[in-house]
């Protein structure tokens, strides 16, 4: 499971990390943490040196009724922050998280390697265009909706056979517009209740007849959070456990906040798998 990352092939039959870099003031766990050049650039060495593979810079919270940000704001918060990187990490590999092609695009000339779009082009046209056009991974993600309004769009018949008949559609898109490198993301919390969530992580190896690989995002959501009856800051150990459960099924990449522990769940598993 080979993804041209700026001509470095990068090998996801061995478990990833994705550090979360998020310059957002409103993330439902870091937001406006990161304030500064500093702080962003601590944070982003803290996560090379704990082991991330690949960074991704978030610059439009997705949470649950995030307030709408502009195209204008979104650029003007995610493009310095990769430059950034890519002047103080040139060797990192950044992602973009987002779902505007302008922003993919600007981001990815400043320096990104992948863009993970929540979206999976449907909340921009020209976003498969511009992806194929720049010959960069893709990550896409099942939503319905959008962060304002995917709360109220959770009923399914059958949550995942339905995600299965979308990312069937969306890959088929993605190849006519030459996207070679695809990985799927679940959407952990997005148009999912909390049973649903479980239900979809219950059976993620389904989602290997797609041929391709699958991201887990997890890290410190809900589903842990109020199963538990805690809050977002208290949620690590569980985020842990179903970092475990995810690479057991089948997981290839980890998105997390907290990258220290997840690499060392990846090596436990790789221990284990041996």
């Amino acid at each position: 499971m080979l993804i041209n990352c700026k001509g470095t092939l990068t090998d996801l039959s061995s478990p990833k990390v994705m550090g979360i870099l998020n310059c957002t003031p409103d993330s439902f766990y870091d937001g406006g943490k990161y304030k500064d050049e500093a702080g962003l650039l601590r944070q982003a060495e803290k996560m090379l040196n704990d082991g991330a593979d690949f960074i991704d810079v978030g610059a439009y919270s997705s949470k649950p009724n995030a307030h709408f940000v502009s195209n204008a704001e979104e650029l003007k918060r995610a493009v310095p922050v990769v430059e950034l990187l890519q002047k103080n990490f040139p060797d990192a590999l950044v992602s973009i998280d987002t779902f505007r092609a302008d922003v993919a695009e600007a981001c990815v000339h400043a320096g990104a390697a992948i863009v993970n779009d929540i979206s999976a082009g449907r909340l921009d046209d020209a976003m498969m265009e511009t992806v194929g056009r720049l010959k960069v991974p893709y990550i896409m993600m099942h939503m319905r909706g959008t962060p304002q309004t995917m709360v109220k769009l959770t009923n399914y018949e059958d949550v995942v056979k339905e995600m299965l008949f979308y990312f069937s559609e969306r890959i088929e898109e993605a190849r006519k517009h030459d996207i070679n490198d695809i990985i799927i993301d679940p959407g952990f919390g997005f148009a999912k209740t909390l049973p649903q969530n479980y239900e979809v992580l219950q059976k993620l190896e389904l989602f290997k007849m797609t041929g391709l690989p699958i991201l887990a995002g997890v890290s410190r959501k809900s589903m842990i959070y109020k199963l538990l009856g805690t809050t977002p800051q208290e949620a690590l150990n569980g985020t842990t456990v179903l970092n475990t459960i995810a690479l057991t099924k089948g997981a290839n990449i980890l998105r997390v906040h907290d990258v220290k522990e997840a690499a060392e769940a990846v090596k436990i598993f790789k221990q284990f798998e041996n």
